[in-house]
């Protein structure tokens, strides 16, 4: 809407990931990447902090000031009426405040029904399909897009998978991918954010079936040869380190980009597993110890106090409630390698087997503090610049879904989160 002073807000913007965010959107405002000037503010309860977020990332950008032209908007998660007001004033929200089961629906009900867009950075498969159950049809009535998991989970899987596709000349369908995090001296770690978030999601799995009954989703076919699972723990030849499977959202967020690609599209749909390399054999002993622990702990309310008072103790110092150091985020990286295989052209992928395979990654900074707020924020511009290019309606859409016709990735490729692929397709 045209007389909306703002085309984004970021709402939690002085929370850990938002000051982050704040400084992504302030780069993407004076690159000149937009195609006119960047209409921003800033929202959250306190007017001081804002003011600080806004200072850091003045500074970290080697400014004097972010000027008179980022507003400052005073809203709080439990006070309806605030987030109708910040809802009213912008074409898009971009929402930083988690754990989302918590905090996430009153933002997204605020944008529905005040006709703004929002976009998140959450991890919780829960949350994500609670939000289309419930918002799907308004959000499509009001033309709006309420696009969720638009960070580290899971924009590297669900662009990889769609990367991967249309590289393989032929039919893609099958794809599984390993993400490898590396740190530096400093080592790396995670806000306990993402901790909280794990606990209550692992606690609250018997609702998530539920949850998805009550959707009652279409299953969506496999094509081609089935996609085996793996185990629990194997050991990775192209790696030589041992794998798990990944335990967070990419997995159902693929799906459900999958799902809306064959029944909307009429794609062929791609077979997906996930899976994160951990090292060698002390590593899988020390990650079998702690994750027993977790699962025995998540069970019972007293364990979940304790996994929530003492994130660093039963995560051998893998999540705080400070959250990585400057140095640490300077030194950690992450890779995510996708192998694919499929069928040449004028090959029929129902009959026999695959005969072509294909191997790309896509690489970037520190995950979660770094390359999140860019997947975040070149999500935001591919929606308010690439408009034409999305879905025809509005609703509640995954990233794939949403920005599969956008130049999201070579956005993202320019600000260093980078597709690329590693060996050609071979028959």
């Amino acid at each position: 809407a045209p007389e909306r002073p703002y085309d984004l807000v970021v709402f939690g913007a002085s929370g850990f990931t938002g000051q982050f965010v704040v400084e992504e959107v302030a780069r993407a405002a004076a690159s000149g990447e937009l195609r006119g000037a960047l209409r921003w503010a800033v929202a959250g309860r306190s007017r001081e902090k804002l003011q600080a977020v806004l200072e850091r990332a003045a500074e970290r950008l080697g400014q004097a000031a972010l000027g008179a032209e980022v507003g400052v908007l005073l809203c709080d998660v439990g006070d309806a009426a605030s987030l109708a007001a910040m809802a009213r004033q912008t074409r898009l929200v971009l929402s930083c405040v988690g754990p989302y089961r918590f905090f996430g629906e009153p933002v997204v009900e605020a944008c529905v029904e005040n006709g703004a867009s929002c976009i998140d950075i959450s991890g919780e498969p829960q949350f994500l399909e609670g939000m289309y159950l419930k918002y799907n049809e308004k959000a499509a009535e009001k033309g709006v897009y309420v696009i969720g998991s638009c960070g580290f989970d899971s924009i590297p899987a669900d662009m990889g998978v769609l990367y991967t596709r249309d590289k393989l000349k032929g039919t893609l369908t099958a794809v599984e991918s390993f993400l490898t995090v590396k740190s530096g001296p400093e080592g790396s770690c995670i806000h306990d954010g993402t901790w909280k978030s794990a606990i209550y999601g692992l606690a609250d799995q018997g609702n998530l079936r539920k949850l998805r009954k009550k959707i009652g989703y279409a299953p969506v076919p496999a094509v081609g040869a089935k996609l085996k699972r793996r185990g629990l723990v194997f050991y990775n030849q192209e790696f030589k380190e041992y794998s798990i499977p990944f335990m967070g959202a990419d997995v159902s967020v693929v799906k459900r980009s999958q799902r809306y690609l064959h029944t909307v599209l009429h794609e062929t749909p791609v077979q997906y597993g996930a899976y994160v390399n951990v090292g060698g054999l002390g590593s899988v002993i020390k990650l079998m110890f702690a994750g027993i622990l977790f699962l025995l702990l998540v069970k019972f309310s007293f364990g979940r106090k304790l996994l929530t008072k003492y994130p660093e103790f039963f995560s051998a110092g893998r999540f705080t409630k400070k959250g990585p150091t400057q140095k640490q985020m300077d030194g950690t990286s992450f890779t995510m390698t996708f192998f694919g295989e499929g069928y040449s052209e004028g090959q029929d992928p129902q009959n026999g087997k695959p005969n072509v395979k294909i191997c790309t990654e896509v690489k970037g900074p520190e995950p979660g503090y770094v390359a999140t707020p860019i997947a975040m924020v070149q999500a935001a511009v591919s929606l308010l610049e690439d408009a034409a290019c999305l879905p025809k309606q509005g609703g509640v859409y995954s990233p794939g879904a949403a920005f599969s016709k956008t130049k999201l990735i070579d956005r993202l490729n320019q600000r260093g989160v980078e597709f690329s692929v590693i060996s050609k397709p071979e028959v």
